[in-house]
């Protein structure tokens, strides 16, 4: 079994915000592989459901970004899921808008819910995907910038990670994580 973790924030304020981007590829995903998000449990929504013949689940910790791990931890324990096969899909500044990068492990690099994932998982060795959001300019802090809505120009950028993230997801069903990286980095 697969767990697949879309980082963000819950409610209505922070939809469609740069930090959200995790969330929006989980439900862009479930839409397209046919999981509901339908399960409130371990401080998170997740679905259930078969890709490719392989058992994933899709999660969204509610916790806050910055306490995701304690989303995650109990979900991994309660359905016995190896860190081996954990996915965490967030935003990430270094990133030109709508590039992505996969990588098989690393350091938080100044996010704080990767953050508190290697610190509840015990490890910085768990796959990721990075979504590119840019940097702030002109001044801009770093936290307005990550909880602002895109530019009407990054926004198709934007959609094309998404759905590339989503594609990303359904290839580790039938690859391994290193094949997946080499088509989609």
């Amino acid at each position: 079994m697969k767990l697949v973790v879309g980082l963000g924030n819950p409610g209505p304020k922070y939809a469609g915000t740069r930090h959200n981007v995790g969330f929006d590829c989980i439900d862009y995903c479930a839409k397209q592989v046919g999981i509901e998000l339908d399960q409130s449990k371990f401080k998170g929504v997740f679905g259930k459901g078969m890709i490719n013949g392989e058992k994933v689940i899709l999660l969204k910790p509610l916790t806050y970004m910055n306490l995701s791990g304690e989303s995650v931890r109990p979900l991994m324990d309660y359905f016995n899921i190896d860190v081996e096969d954990v996915l965490i899909i967030y935003d990430d500044m270094d990133l030109p808008v709508g590039k992505i990068r996969l990588r098989q492990k690393g350091s938080a690099g100044g996010h704080n819910g990767i953050k508190s994932l290697i610190q509840h998982l015990g490890t910085p060795e768990f796959k990721r995907i990075r979504v590119g959001v840019d940097r702030p300019q002109n001044g801009e802090s770093i936290v307005n910038y990550v909880l602002g809505t895109y530019r009407p120009e990054e926004r198709e950028h934007v959609e094309q990670a998404i759905i590339h993230s989503s594609k990303a997801v359904e290839a580790w069903t039938t690859k391994t994580f290193l094949e997946v990286m080499n088509e989609f980095n």
